[in-house]
C-alpha cells in the first residue's frame, strides 16, 4: 500500500474513542454524516442509519431533542448498528443524560449552554463513567453574546474563543474527552478557526463548512474549506453538510479526503488531461467508460494509479509517472507501464485492454 501522504505533516493531536473508532492521533480521518429523519420515527431512522453505513460513513450523528427521542438510541442498538451513534443536543442537560443512560456513543453539546455549572458537572461525570466523549460543536450563529461583544462578528478568531471557553467548562470538572469542532458557513473564517484551535490546543478536530448548500455549490465549498485544512495536516474527522440526502455528503467527502491523499486506502487515481486541439482520440469518452468499467470489475478500490492522456506532449511524462497508462496518438495510443512502453494499442481496444493488464499486475502483485 503507497503511504498516506496526510501524515508526513499531519497535526498530532489526543486520541478520543467513539464507540470503538478512533477520532485524533494517527488515526484515519472518520467521515461523519447526520440522519434527517424525525428521530422518533426510529424505523426511518434506521433505514437510514443502515444506508450511511453501507456507503461508507464512519460515524453518524442523530438529534436528540428531547428525553423521549433518547429511547430511538436503544432502538438503534438493538437493531445491530455497527458504527458509532452521536446525540446531537442543544440547551437540556437532561437530554444529555438520558443519551448517555441509552447507551449513545458520544454526546454533542456546548457546555455553556445547558444550564450553568453544576449542570454540567452531571453531564461530565456521566459521560465519564460511561466513557463517552462529548464534541464541542460552535458555529458562527450561535456565538456567546459577551464574544459577539467582544469580537462584532463571528470571525474566526470570536470562533475559536468561543470553543476554547467551552472545552474550559469541562476542564473545570477534569474532563478532557473533547473533539472540537467549528463551522461557519463562511470558508474562509472556518479555515482561520481551526487554524487557530490546532496551533492553540491538542483536542482532535471535527472539521467541516455549515450550511454549505446544495450538492454542487455545497460540495465545492466544502473542498475549498476542509481540503484546505487537510493540506495544513490539520482535521481527524469530516462532515461534508450539503442540502441533499445524506448519503451524498459520503462520497463527497470521500473524494475530497482522496484528492488530499488523506484516504488510508485511498484505491485508484486516475489522472486524464482537460484535452485541446492536439488530442486526437475521444479522450473524454475513454476516460468515462475506464471510470465505469474499473468500478464494475472490482479493481476501482486497488491503490494504483492510472494515466490516460491525450497526446505526445504531457502524455508520456505523466504515463511514466503512473503503475499504467497511455497517451494518444491518431487513432491508437500508446501504452505503459511503470514508465516503460509495452505496446500500440488501437483507440477502441483502450478499455478492454487497461483492465486486462490492471489484473494481470495484481494477479502478480505489481
Amino acid at each position: 500500500m503507497k503511504q498516506n501522504l496526510y501524515n508526513r505533516n499531519r497535526r498530532i493531536s489526543r486520541t478520543v474513542s467513539v464507540g470503538g473508532v478512533y477520532i485524533g492521533g494517527n488515526s484515519p480521518i472518520t467521515v461523519q454524516s447526520m440522519t434527517n429523519t424525525d428521530t422518533v420515527d426510529s424505523a426511518a431512522t434506521i433505514e437510514q442509519i443502515r444506508r450511511l453505513e453501507s456507503a461508507g460513513c464512519d460515524i453518524v450523528r442523530i438529534t436528540v431533542p428531547n428525553v423521549d427521542s433518547a429511547d430511538t438510541i436503544k432502538k438503534i442498538k438493538a437493531a445491530g448498528i455497527k458504527i458509532p451513534v452521536v446525540a446531537d443536543i442543544h440547551f437540556d442537560y437532561k437530554v444529555a443524560l438520558a443519551s448517555i443512560a441509552a447507551g449513545i456513543d458520544k454526546v454533542r453539546i456546548n457546555p455553556g449552554n445547558i444550564g450553568g455549572d453544576e449542570k454540567v458537572r452531571e453531564v461530565a461525570l456521566a459521560a465519564a463513567g460511561a466513557g463517552v466523549p462529548i464534541r464541542i460543536g460552535v458555529n458562527g450563529g450561535s456565538l456567546e453574546k459577551h464574544i459577539l461583544e467582544k469580537y462584532g462578528s463571528p470571525t474566526a478568531e470570536a470562533l475559536a474563543e468561543s470553543a476554547l471557553y467551552h472545552a474550559e467548562l469541562l476542564r473545570k470538572h477534569a474532563f478532557e474527552d473533547i473533539v472540537i469542532s467549528i463551522k461557519s458557513s463562511s470558508v474562509k473564517e472556518m479555515i482561520g478557526a481551526n487554524r487557530i484551535l490546532a496551533r492553540d490546543t491538542e483536542y482532535p478536530l471535527h472539521i467541516g463548512v455549515t450550511e454549505a448548500g446544495r450538492k454542487g455549490e455545497g460540495t465545492l465549498k466544502s473542498a475549498i474549506g476542509i481540503g484546505s485544512l487537510l493540506c495544513d495536516g490539520i482535521g481527524d474527522t469530516v462532515r461534508v453538510s450539503l442540502t441533499a440526502d445524506p448519503v451524498e455528503e459520503i462520497s463527497a467527502a470521500r473524494d475530497i479526503l482522496r484528492a488530499c491523499g488523506a484516504l488510508e486506502n485511498p484505491g485508484m487515481t486516475v489522472v486524464s488531461c482537460p484535452t485541446c486541439g492536439r488530442t486526437k482520440i475521444d479522450l473524454i469518452g475513454l476516460a468515462e467508460r475506464f471510470e465505469t468499467a474499473a468500478k464494475e470489475s472490482g479493481i476501482y478500490d486497488l491503490p494504483i494509479k492510472v494515466a490516460i492522456m491525450g497526446c505526445a506532449v504531457n502524455g508520456p511524462g505523466e504515463a511514466r509517472e503512473a503503475d499504467i497508462g497511455i497517451a494518444g496518438g491518431n487513432g491508437e495510443v500508446l501504452l505503459f507501464r511503470h514508465g516503460e512502453i509495452i505496446r500500440k494499442i488501437k483507440e477502441d481496444a483502450v478499455i478492454d485492454t487497461l483492465i486486462g493488464e490492471i489484473k494481470a499486475m495484481t494477479a502478480h502483485g505489481e
